[in-house]
């Protein structure tokens, strides 16, 4: 292997805000963020797809030299991360490591919830998959789990509408369903790296005792510990604080949104993902 950008894969937008959290806790790393936003949102389509998608934008960021991507989307860790990890790494390059998004938030679940009633609030995708259920059964087995998918916060996000007054009534919508579903809940987990994007109208509509979590900082965190455990991998991240953008979308469009989530001036560039078979 050679030194190489570390990978962020996204279906759109909502990985940014890992990225961004990644960029503060990590910024002497080189980074390439792939937005696969001409397919997305991912978190209707079926497992298969998910999967065939989330493989294609890997080996994408593969070829671009990266030995270490990141999946900065709940759906995609959701539904295809154990796959590649098992299955596809062992033919591609045993070297080379794919990290999802689930498992070190629900790592952190034990230290935010008293009750030990938990909700999560997630995309249609997550949701069926049971992925955070699964996973919080493994470490919290005593704990009763919750899970709302809130479909339209994705729209609402990628069109720009997150401050809008329109996404008050989708936001207040699905916290009462969820808080409804169990009133003992004292922790919200938002399973889509979108929703940060709405925490302040999340928290708006939230009881206060009952905390949020986001996945930004957790993430952040989880990468840098999985580096420090792994110098053999971390040698080969390169080092000089420069963070590309890919897409699957039109660059421009992309850049003015991205812009917004990151806080700065982004700047894109177009890339073909080919589906194998397609």
């Amino acid at each position: 292997m050679t030194e190489a950008p570390i990978g962020i894969f996204d279906s759109g937008y909502g990985g940014l805000t890992i990225l961004h959290d990644i960029e503060l806790r990590l910024p002497q790393y080189d980074y390439i963020y792939l937005g696969d936003n001409a397919r997305a949102p991912y978190g209707t389509r079926s497992f298969d797809v998910v999967y065939d998608f989330t493989l294609a934008c890997v080996r994408q960021l593969f070829s671009c030299g990266c030995n270490l991507v990141v999946l900065a989307c709940n759906t995609a860790s959701a539904k295809a991360l154990r796959t590649i990890q098992q299955n596809d790494l062992p033919r591609i390059n045993t070297h080379k490591r794919v990290l999802g998004v689930i498992r070190p938030t629900v790592e952190n679940i034990g230290l935010y919830s008293r009750t030990g009633h938990v909700g999560i609030l997630a995309t249609q995708g997550t949701v069926q998959s049971h992925s955070y259920c699964m996973e919080i059964a493994k470490l919290f087995p005593d704990m009763k789990v919750t899970e709302y998918s809130a479909p339209m916060w994705v729209p609402l996000v990628e069109n720009g509408e997150a401050d809008g007054p329109g996404a008050d009534y989708f936001v207040k919508k699905y916290v009462d369903n969820l808080l409804k579903a169990d009133p003992q809940i004292d922790l919200i987990v938002l399973g889509c790296t979108h929703y940060p994007l709405l925490y302040q109208k999340i928290r708006r509509y939230t009881p206060p005792h009952i905390r949020i979590m986001a996945q930004g900082d957790i993430v952040a965190d989880s990468l840098a510990l999985y580096l420090d455990r792994h110098p053999e991998l971390e040698q080969y991240c390169s080092k000089g604080g420069i963070t590309k953008f890919i897409t699957s979308e039109n660059p421009r469009k992309f850049e003015t949104l991205a812009s917004i989530f990151m806080g700065r001036t982004v700047k894109a560039e177009h890339v073909d993902i080919c589906v194998c078979g397609s």
